[in-house]
């Protein structure tokens, strides 16, 4: 399983986020281990009040374990793996917390440990952890027989369509998924061997390439967001810089996005919005079905936990009743027989625990499928929103370039404001060295 962690710090911050449900179908505390207080709240907020004692602002150490989607993992699974986490990193031993997320049809796990030594009032150094999390998951990929992919087979390997925060954010603002808009811009540049080629594989999509604030080249697309080329095409700046030219040729990003403005057709912008409205009522019903299924599923759960809880009382009682009492207890501690049964009943109780936990497990095992079968919907429809969008690019594209004959005379002429910005520049320099009063 994929592992990712970090030290940090605010841990009342953190045991709201591992319990909300804003983003999750189930939320599950599994266990708070080695904390005075057994709510999550409390237990992080133990952990700040010792870590005040020390210098240690990041006293917590958070880990996600994310299993390949498909793959069942049980309970012992994801516990093993918190087992090898702790102690290849060298915090067994320390407080713990672990709480299961379900999203999406895919269960993962967070396991939060506390750094500080209560004993030596210090934190737990932790030299190289991602390394070292990197040959935990290595193993378990390995020991699971689950297909390991590239990038931990080798780091040279990772997925280049990477993207940040911010880029997703901007994609999703836009309404397109960030790795097709990468993979758009890759294609345009590698299947360009010039600059006029690559601007107007670009303008046939709907983008157009303009001057950026910092003299690089960046896209503007129909809606006016601003693409960064090197980035977004990855590829370095100075290989676009030799590819385009000189960015003065190109307009500026408001002169691009006033250009996009005069020419775009009302007719394809309702197309758009048309568009964008059955997306959204698409996604409000299979919002309200994952609703539903979690609703469901949340109660099958709690009639299953209820179950257990009814059971283990009754099989409590009747393994209580078999210890005898008064002389006849007496009796059987002196022969011996009171130890052998007392045996009996702790393996019996920790076959009815091994018991009711698999009986779990296989529920969350059958509802993961019922989500994923969900979920696998959800992805069809949003790809094929996302072919509709970018074909309503297109359309755009071509409305533009119909559109162009009948109002270029109202372009300023490319030349003439190149001519004129270097003109400018100049009388500024001779402005600043004094020569003009």
């Amino acid at each position: 399983m994929i592992l990712k962690a970090k030290e940090r710090g605010g841990g009342a911050q953190l045991a709201r986020y591992l319990l909300s449900m804003r983003d999750n179908d189930h939320v599950d505390l599994h266990e708070v281990r080695g904390f005075v207080g057994e709510d999550l709240l409390d237990a992080f907020r133990e952990v700040d009040a010792i870590a005040k004692g020390t210098r240690c602002e990041n006293y917590l150490f958070s880990a996600s374990l994310n299993p390949p989607g498909g793959e069942t993992v049980t309970t012992s699974d994801f516990e093993n793996a918190a087992d090898e986490v702790e102690r290849k990193l060298g915090l067994e031993g320390q407080p713990r917390a672990i709480v299961f997320h379900e999203k999406d049809g895919r269960r993962h796990a967070h396991v939060v440990w506390s750094r500080i030594d209560a004993e030596r009032m210090r934190a737990i150094n932790l030299p190289h952890y991602k390394i070292r999390l990197r040959d935990v998951s290595r193993e378990l990929f390995r020991s699971h027989g689950w297909e390991m992919p590239k990038g931990l087979r080798e780091w040279r390997e990772c997925d280049p369509l990477g993207y940040t925060r911010a880029e997703w954010q901007q994609a999703r603002r836009v309404g397109l998924d960030p790795k097709q808009l990468k993979a758009l811009f890759q294609e345009c540049w590698n299947r360009s061997d010039t600059g006029t080629a690559f601007a107007q594989a670009l303008k046939e999509r709907g983008f157009m390439l303009a001057r950026g604030d910092r003299r690089g080249f960046v896209a503007v697309d129909y809606r006016g967001e601003v693409y960064a080329v090197a980035r977004q095409a990855g590829v370095k700046t100075k290989d676009v810089a030799t590819r385009l030219g000189d960015p003065e040729a190109f307009p500026s990003v408001d002169e691009a996005r006033t250009y996009i403005a005069a020419r775009m057709s009302e007719r394809i912008k309702g197309f758009i919005r048309q568009a964008e409205l059955e997306a959204g009522q698409g996604r409000k019903a299979l919002e309200a079905e994952r609703n539903e299924l979690a609703a469901r599923h949340r109660q099958e759960r709690q009639t299953l936990k209820d179950t257990h809880e009814k059971r283990w009382i009754a099989e409590t009682k009747a393994r209580a009743a078999r210890l005898p009492r008064g002389f006849s207890g007496l009796w059987h501690r002196l022969t011996g027989k009171y130890s052998k049964i007392k045996q009996r009943n702790e393996r019996e109780a920790w076959a009815a625990l091994l018991r009711d936990r698999a009986e779990c497990d296989g529920m969350i095992a059958s509802q993961l499928d019922e989500r994923r079968a969900l979920q696998e919907r959800v992805r069809e429809r949003r790809e094929r929103q996302q072919a509709d969008l970018l074909l309503l690019r297109e359309d755009v594209a071509r409305y533009q370039t119909m559109a162009l004959p009948e109002r270029e005379s109202e372009r300023p002429d490319p030349e003439t404001q190149r001519e004129e910005r270097k003109e400018q520049r100049r009388r500024d320099r001779t402005r600043d060295r004094g020569f003009e009063r």
